[in-house]
C-alpha cells in the first residue's frame, strides 16, 4: 500500500542537491525519482521524490516564496549517544545551527529533534523527582548528552 501522507518540503533552489545531503546522512535511503518543469509561474521547478528509514519525502525547489520554521520539524529517533552524535553532526554541518533541548537547524533551514530513547524513559519515570531532575537537566542541554540526564536523574 501507498504511503497516505507524504511530506512535501518547499527549498529555494537545488532539490536534487538537498536531496543528495539527506540521503548521504540516513541509512537505508533513496533518492526515488527526480522531474524538472520548465516554464512555470516560479520559473523552473526541481521535484524530487526520497526515501529515509522507509517514510517517503517530496522535495521542490521552485524559488524563496516560503520558508522553514521551528513550527515543524522532523524527530529522529536514537537508540544511543552514539547516534545521536552522528546526527547531530552531520546536519550541523556546513552552516546548521545548534538549538536547545535537541533541536537543531540545518543548513536549508529544516529544524530536526536529535532525541535518544532514553531520554524518554528518564523523563517518563513514575518517580516525579526523578524525571524532574532529567527534564531539567534536558532543558540546559543543545544536544542531549545521555550520561547527562542519568547522573541528572540519579540526583548527581
Amino acid at each position: 500500500m501507498a504511503q497516505k501522507i507524504t511530506p512535501f518540503l518547499w527549498f529555494e533552489k537545488d532539490a536534487k542537491k538537498v536531496a543528495e545531503y539527506y540521503t548521504s546522512i540516513f541509512k537505508d535511503s533513496k533518492i526515488k525519482n527526480t522531474s524538472i518543469m520548465e516554464d512555470t509561474p516560479s520559473g523552473t521547478v526541481e521535484i524530487v521524490a526520497i526515501e529515509l528509514f522507509g517514510q517517503d519525502f517530496t522535495l521542490m525547489s521552485a524559488g524563496p516564496l516560503f520558508k522553514f520554521t521551528e513550527a515543524i520539524s522532523f524527530v529522529v529517533d536514537c537508540k544511543d549517544q552514539e547516534e545521536v552524535d552522528y546526527y547531530w553532526e552531520k546536519l550541523i554541518a556546513d552552516g546548521g545551527e545548534e538549538s536547545a533541548c535537541g533541536w537543531l537547524k540545518d543548513k536549508y533551514g529544516l529544524s530536526w529533534q536529535i532525541i535518544p530513547q532514553r531520554l524518554n524513559e528518564l523523563i517518563s519515570d513514575p518517580d516525579k523527582e526523578k524525571a524532574g531532575n532529567a527534564t531539567q537537566a534536558m532543558l540546559k542541554m543543545k544536544k542531549i548528552i545521555v550520561a547527562d540526564l542519568e547522573k541528572a536523574f540519579e540526583g548527581k
